[in-house]
């Protein structure tokens, strides 16, 4: 079978130019850094001192012996945490597959034909004498080899990009024991906050039981009236429906914290009252520069970003032809029962081959396109995760000074409404204050007890996150 010449040319010359053209190289667009990124801040709080929170380990930061218990429970039993785990696993066998892949196979083959071997064109050689059958003609039983040489480093970016992401699923982990040791700090804390609020409401029906009881005595002696005493009373049963209100909240707390130490619900030991927890006199962050050290999601995005670069150089080389080599040995004749029989039955020998993409190319250039959008993407996720990590540390530093200072200020109030408790009993029972008067001194230092207790633990969240932002806890 034959063309004629001009057709062959013509036929060549079409072949050579979808070649050429489907092996075109495109060069990755480069993402413009964001405005905000152009010079970060050389500190947080225009302070040189380097040293940081995030320095101590979370065993040294939190001294309370019962949080420190609770959280090494939650690092051992939390299904998240396992979880991840079990990702960074994935993450391990996709980087061996990846290594795997630039590897040459070894498989065992057997092959056999039927039929008439020179009926078909593509079993058997087109040109030559009959009697010339090849390899690829006979039974054949071996060993066979597939090596594909990553000329164009296609292979190598692809095992980079896994290694990478690898990397990124550990940090993913150290990332989410920051959150998970920051998450069973705030619920203790706020059980602490929640136990110290029922001490001041339980206090406070005691003031007003007292209070009741005097009134009724008052009515009896013509010195007070039955609306004084529906007052008294009203005030009474308010305060104890919101001591029911916080030992549910603590009930909820509790269960959420059994959660996250992965075990049923249970009672939460405690240590002291949050106002006797211990706070540090200084607060220090370190250099910003630290952080990105530091906290493990902006190292996250940083590897993710660095993967996505090279899956982009990975779908460059899948525009150039890929050369593969198949070495082989073992046995083959053209009859099965002799295959062993003959010494002209052992083969040894290798295959070449070229592939070239040509009618694949729009499914090699959309996956280009989309490993370019994916790099950008990637790019502004690592951008994001710098100004949110600077943002945090600087609100949170900020936080805890103000909530510092409002609680002294907090401290100062109720002491002097629970001064104006026992005056306004004094006065009151000597007929200068009216019974409205100790309702409404009885409330204020309600309230003002209640916002003591909640400031103090707002302090206290406010340093867990604070230690969080700057990169602590996973160490």
């Amino acid at each position: 079978m034959s063309f004629p010449n001009p057709l062959n040319k013509l036929l060549c010359f079409f072949f050579l130019l979808s070649l050429v053209s489907s092996c075109k190289v495109f060069s990755p667009p480069q993402p413009q850094p964001l405005p905000a990124r152009a010079k970060m801040p050389d500190s947080f709080n225009e302070s040189t001192d380097t040293t940081s929170l995030a320095d101590l380990s979370w065993n040294n930061f939190f001294n309370d012996e019962h949080l420190v218990s609770l959280i090494d429970i939650a690092l051992q039993n939390n299904p998240d945490l396992m979880g991840a785990y079990q990702r960074m696993e994935v993450a391990r066998a996709n980087y061996d597959i990846a290594r795997g892949a630039m590897l040459p196979s070894l498989d065992a083959r057997f092959r056999a034909r039927s039929g008439n071997i020179y009926n078909n064109l593509l079993s058997g050689t087109i040109y030559g004498d009959r009697n010339t059958v090849t390899q690829t003609q006979n039974h054949f039983l071996g060993l066979q080899s597939t090596w594909e040489i990553d000329l164009w480093g296609k292979l190598k970016n692809r095992k980079k990009a896994a290694y990478v992401r690898f990397l990124a699923t550990e940090k993913g982990q150290q990332l989410l024991t920051t959150e998970l040791i920051a998450e069973v700090a705030r619920l203790y804390y706020e059980l602490l906050g929640l136990d110290n609020e029922l001490e001041a409401i339980d206090n406070n029906i005691e003031l007003q039981e007292t209070a009741l009881e005097i009134i009724k005595i008052q009515k009896i002696g013509g010195r007070a009236t039955e609306l004084a005493v529906q007052q008294f009373q009203a005030q009474l049963l308010r305060t104890k429906s919101l001591g029911f209100e916080k030992r549910q909240r603590i009930t909820e707390v509790e269960n959420q914290l059994n959660l996250l130490l992965g075990r049923y619900p249970q009672p939460i030991a405690r240590g002291e009252s949050i106002l006797l927890q211990h706070l540090p006199d200084v607060v220090n962050a370190g250099v910003p520069s630290d952080m990105l050290l530091r906290r493990p999601d902006i190292q996250q995005a940083e590897l993710e970003l660095l993967a996505a670069k090279a899956d982009v150089e990975a779908a460059r080389a899948a525009f150039l032809p890929s050369f593969t080599i198949t070495p082989y040995a073992g046995f083959h004749t053209r009859s099965l029962p002799s295959i062993f029989n003959t010494p002209e039955s052992l083969v040894l020998g290798f295959l070449g081959g070229v592939t070239a993409p040509i009618f694949q190319n729009r499914v090699i250039r959309s996956d280009y396109n989309k490993t370019i959008a994916l790099n950008k993407e990637a790019f502004y996720s690592y951008q994001k995760s710098i100004l949110t990590g600077y943002q945090e540390v600087v609100s949170n530093l900020q936080k805890v000074e103000n909530y510092k200072s409002a609680y002294a200020l907090r401290e100062q109030e109720a002491e002097v409404l629970t001064n104006a408790v026992s005056t306004s009993n004094d006065l009151f029972m000597a007929g200068y204050a009216t019974y409205l008067e100790v309702i409404t001194a009885q409330g204020s230092v309600l309230d003002a007890e209640l916002s003591k207790a909640n400031t103090r633990k707002e302090i206290f969240l406010a340093l867990i996150d604070l230690y969080r932002s700057l990169g602590g806890g996973w160490k």
